[in-house]
C-alpha cells in the first residue's frame, strides 16, 4: 500500500471517530433535551390550567355569570386535551361534574358549598398527580442526564486512548523509516558501506530503499577498489621512503609519527614499528636529538650528529605537508584550497661533502699560504730592478716589468681572500674586538687608496659626524672591508667623477655606505652579490675580481653582529652598506 493511501486512511480514521463522539453527543444531547422539553409542554401546562381555573374560581360569586361559564368551560376543556398522567382523567371528569352541580342556580347553598369543596379536591388531585410526575420526571431526566454524562465519558475515554494510540503509533509509520534512513546516511557518511535496508511492503519507503541498497553496494565496490589501489600506493612509498638514504621522519597534524625510515630509526635510536603512532612531544622529553630535530626550523648550518663510527653532518629541511581540498563560499562559489596536514623531516648526509669541502679549503689554504712567498719574492725582485743602480731599463722594460708588477698585485691580494676565506670556512677566523671611532676606520680606509684614486682623479668625499658613538669590532676587519667596497668604487667609476663616504648613527647601529656614480647594477645580479665566486659580468672594460671580496666582507660584518647590502640601480650608480651595533654602555 501507497503512503498516501495509508496517509489518508489514517486522517479518514480520524475523521470518523471525531464524527462518531460527536454523534453520540448529539443522541444524548438530544434526549436530555426531549425530556426537558415534556416537563414543561404536559405537566407545566396542566398546572398552569388548574391554577387558572382556581384563580376564576376566587374571583367569581355563585352564582356563575355567563362569561364566567365560558371561561371555566374553556379551562376544563384545556384541562381535557392535555390529560397525560394515570388518573388524571377521572380527577378531570369528577372536577367537571362537580362544576356543573355548582353552576345550577336552584341549588341549595349548602349543595354549593358541598361541591365548590369537591371542586376544589379535584383541583389538587390534578395539581398532585402532575407535581408527583414533574419530580418523577425531573428525577428520570437528572438519570438520564447522569447516564448521558457517563456515557459520554466512557465514550470520550475510549476516542482518546483511540487517538492517543493513533498519535503514538501511526507518526512512527514515516518517522521511523526516516530515522533508520538518518542512521544508514550517517554510518554512510563514516565509510562504512555495509548498511542494508529492507522495509516490507511495497511503498515508497521499499523502494527508497531499493535505490539505498543499490547505492551503497556500488560505493562499497568503489571503496574496496580505491582502497585497493591506496593500499597498493601507500605500501610503494613506504618501500621508497625505506630505500632513501637520509633519514625521514612524518608527523600528522596531531604531531604524531605517521611514518620514519631505517636511516632515522637507526639514527634516533628508535624502533619504527614502536614510533609509529606514538606522540612525538612525549618521544622527544626522552630523546635529545629528536627534541633538536623538531625544534630547529630549516637552516643552512648543518647538525652535526655521532654517526657510523665517526662524527657525521647532516642538512635538515622540514616541508609542509598539504593536501588539496574545495571550499564552500558563502556565495556558493566553489574555490579550490589547501590544508595543512603535517609536516616531513628529511636529515641528508652531507658528511662526505663537508669532508670534501674541508679538504678543498685545506688545500687551498695551504696553496695561498705556499704562493704567497714566492709572489712576496718576485715583487721584491721586480723592485730591485727598478732600481737605476743595478741599470736602466728601456721604456719596453719598464712597461713589462709594470704590467708584472700589477699582476703580482692581484695574485697576492687573491692570495690573502682565499686565506681569509680559508679562515671563515675552517672556523678559525680570529676577530680582536675593541672600542672604535667609526670615522678613524673610515679615514684609514681612505687612505688606503687614495694612490688609486689619484690615478683616475676621482675624488674621495666623506661625510661624517665628529660625535659619533664608538663601534665594539674588529677595526682592521672592519677597514678591509671599507678598503674592498672603495676599491670596487673606483674600478667601476669613470675619470674625474666622486666617490661618496658616508657614516650616520641610526638607532642603536652606525650605518657605514660607500657610493659611486657609475653604471650601476643589474637588479637579477644584487641578490647573488655577496655568494662566493660570484661575479657580475663586465663589457670587457673594467677588470674582475676573484669574486671572493663581497663574500669575505659579508662573513666579516656577520660575524661583528652586523649587517651588510646594496642599493644600486641602472644608471644611476651603486651603494654598497653595512652597519655595527653601537658599543653597550
Amino acid at each position: 500500500m501507497k503512503i498516501k493511501t495509508k496517509l489518508r486512511l489514517g486522517f479518514g480514521f480520524l475523521f470518523i471517530i471525531v464524527l462518531f463522539f460527536g454523534a453520540i453527543s448529539l443522541f444524548y444531547i438530544s434526549n436530555i433535551s426531549l425530556s426537558s422539553r415534556l416537563i414543561l409542554k404536559d405537566n407545566y401546562e396542566s398546572l398552569k390550567y388548574t391554577r387558572d381555573l382556581r384563580a376564576v374560581l376566587d374571583e367569581t360569586t355563585l352564582p356563575f355569570s355567563e362569561k364566567v361559564a365560558t371561561d371555566i368551560s374553556r379551562q376544563l376543556m384545556l384541562l381535557k386535551s392535555n390529560i397525560t398522567e394515570e388518573g388524571e382523567d377521572k380527577a378531570v371528569a369528577s372536577l367537571y361534574h362537580a362544576i356543573r352541580r355548582l353552576g345550577v342556580p336552584a341549588a341549595e347553598d349548602l349543595s354549593q358549598q358541598s361541591s365548590l369543596k369537591d371542586v376544589y379536591r379535584q383541583l389538587r388531585v390534578i395539581d398532585e398527580l402532575n407535581m408527583k410526575a414533574i419530580m418523577r420526571k425531573n428525577e428520570t431526566s437528572r438519570m438520564d442526564v447522569e447516564r448521558a454524562a457517563r456515557n459520554l465519558i466512557i465514550i470520550a475515554s475510549i476516542c482518546f486512548l483511540i487517538l492517543f494510540s493513533f498519535s503514538v503509533n501511526f507518526p512512527g509509520f514515516v518517522a521511523n523509516p526516516l530515522k533508520e534512513f538518518s542512521d544508514a546516511i550517517k554510518e554512510i557518511s563514516r565509510k562504512n558501506y555495509r548498511q542494508h535496508l529492507e522495509f516490507p511492503g511495497n511503498n515508497e519507503f521499499s523502494e527508497l530503499a531499493g535505490e539505498f541498497n543499490t547505492m551503497v553496494f556500488q560505493l562499497n565496490k568503489w571503496e574496496s577498489s580505491n582502497m585497493a589501489r591506496l593500499q597498493s600506493e601507500k605500501l610503494r612509498i613506504e618501500a621508497i621512503i625505506e630505500q632513501m638514504q637520509d633519514a625521514i621522519i612524518g608527523l600528522n597534524e596531531e604531531k604524531e609519527i605517521l611514518f620514519i625510515n631505517r636511516v632515522a630509526g637507526q639514527l634516533l635510536n628508535l624502533n619504527e614499528k614502536d614510533a609509529i603512532g606514538k606522540d612525538a612531544n612525549d618521544l622527544l622529553k626522552t630523546n635529545d636529538l629528536l627534541n633538536r630535530i623538531l625544534q630547529v626550523r630549516n637552516s643552512d648550518k648543518p647538525i652535526k650528529i655521532y654517526a657510523d663510527g665517526k662524527e657525521s653532518y647532516f642538512q635538515l629541511e622540514r616541508r609542509e605537508i598539504t593536501v588539496p581540498m574545495d571550499e564552500q563560499r558563502p556565495d556558493d562559489v566553489i574555490r579550490a584550497s589547501s590544508k595543512t596536514a603535517g609536516e616531513v623531516y628529511i636529515l641528508k648526509n652531507i658528511t662526505q661533502y663537508k669532508e670534501l669541502d674541508e679538504a678543498k679549503t685545506n688545500f687551498i689554504a695551504t696553496v695561498s699560504h705556499e704562493l704567497k712567498t714566492p709572489i712576496s719574492s718576485i715583487k721584491m725582485s721586480l723592485k730591485l730592478m727598478a732600481d737605476e743602480r743595478i741599470g736602466v731599463l728601456n721604456p719596453e722594460q719598464q712597461e713589462l716589468i709594470q704590467h708584472i708588477r700589477e699582476d703580482c698585485g692581484r695574485l697576492l691580494k687573491i692570495t690573502g681572500e682565499l686565506l681569509d676565506l680559508a679562515q671563515v670556512e675552517t672556523g678559525n677566523l680570529q676577530l680582536n674586538f675593541i672600542k672604535a671611532d667609526p670615522k678613524t676606520i673610515a679615514l684609514y680606509a681612505i687612505d688606503a687608496v687614495a694612490f688609486q684614486a689619484e690615478q683616475k682623479a676621482i675624488e674621495l668625499e666623506l661625510i661624517s659626524r665628529s660625535d659619533l658613538p664608538a663601534v665594539y669590532v674588529d677595526t682592521e676587519k672592519t677597514a678591509w672591508v671599507l678598503v674592498n667596497f672603495l676599491s670596487n668604487a673606483l674600478r667601476y667609476s669613470a675619470p674625474m667623477s666622486k666617490v661618496l663616504i658616508q657614516i650616520l648613527q641610526k638607532g642603536k647601529e652606525v650605518e657605514f655606505s660607500v657610493r659611486d656614480f657609475g653604471k650601476g647594477i643589474d637588479e637579477r645580479y644584487q641578490k647573488r652579490l655577496f655568494d662566493r665566486y660570484f661575479q657580475v659580468p663586465t663589457d670587457g672594460n673594467n677588470k674582475s675580481g676573484s669574486g671572493l671580496g663581497l663574500a669575505i666582507s659579508k662573513d666579516f660584518i656577520e660575524a661583528e653582529g652586523g649587517k651588510i647590502w646594496v642599493e644600486s640601480a641602472i644608471g644611476e650608480g651603486s651603494k654598497f652598506c653595512f652597519s655595527l651595533p653601537i658599543e653597550a654602555h
